[in-house]
């Protein structure tokens, strides 16, 4: 069973997707309960969503569910958000805080351990990869973190989501004229937008964005109910999606052309 998918491209952009798989083990499938195995928090569609929006950019693609492991968490299991409900490294609740797993089931250190090694360390050894490659051409390189969720969960924050939530980490994860170019992008668009609310940026974001050593990352969680049914069987929405992929494209494209343009360090 792969545990990422890479496509190789040619600009300094990567797009990553930590949260589309889903893959579970047949003994993971064995001890999660019916909420569990409903998976309901994927990042349903999110790489059909971009695929061919950017020609040239690479992807890394985690292809096993955040429920076995969250790709998009700090390895140590420290919190991302101190003081508001989360998820965690190996999460036991789903996002409206319903338990995933039969009772006395849940991962304990050692399995926790074995799923850090097994999956969650190729994604991010793969990601690594493809982002020392295409900066060793470029100099700079930009990593586009690419995520959905429902817009309305009130376990995780209160009442709807903007549409577009842009993440920097108050802007330590890359250089300001990025950070402005998705801001205005998605301010000159039909759809709300907020820079560094309720998501400011995942650990991926925060590990990999370092501006002063050429690595810039930014997240982009987009509210599902922009492209797709938010309710089973989580259906993708031509109509929906048709209007968002147009944004998105003018929005990766001068991204990248900035990063390009950028003096390699």
């Amino acid at each position: 069973m792969s545990q990422v998918e890479v496509s190789q491209g040619t600009l300094p952009v990567v797009l990553g997707m930590p949260h589309t798989g889903t893959q579970v083990p047949p003994e993971v499938q064995a001890v999660l309960n019916e909420t569990g195995r409903a998976l309901s928090d994927t990042d349903w569609h999110i790489h059909d969503l971009f695929a061919g929006l950017l020609p040239g950019a690479s992807t890394v693609r985690a292809t096993f569910h955040r429920y076995l492991i969250d790709a998009n968490r700090d390895p140590s299991g420290a919190s991302l958000y101190p003081g508001q409900n989360t998820t965690g490294l190996c999460p036991v609740t789903d996002f409206d805080g319903t338990p995933l797993y039969r009772e006395g089931h849940e991962p304990d250190e050692a399995e926790i351990a074995r799923r850090r090694a097994a999956h969650h360390a190729p994604y991010h050894d793969a990601l690594e990869a493809e982002l020392a490659r295409l900066q060793a051409i470029h100099g700079q390189v930009l990593l586009f973190d690419c995520h959905s969720i429902r817009s309305v969960i009130p376990h995780l924050f209160d009442g709807t989501l903007p549409d577009l939530n842009i993440g920097t980490d108050m802007g330590r994860t890359c250089d300001p004229t990025l950070e402005q170019i998705a801001v205005t992008d998605c301010a000159k668009s039909e759809f709300s937008h907020v820079l560094n609310g309720r998501f400011r940026g995942g650990w991926t974001t925060r590990h990999y964005g370092d501006p002063a050593r050429g690595r810039h990352a930014i997240q982009l969680e987009i509210a599902q109910s922009t492209y797709m049914e938010e309710v089973p069987p989580w259906r993708w929405r031509d109509d929906r999606a048709d209007r968002l992929r147009p944004v998105l494209v003018t929005l990766l494209d001068r991204l990248a052309t900035a990063t390009a343009q950028m003096e390699p360090l």
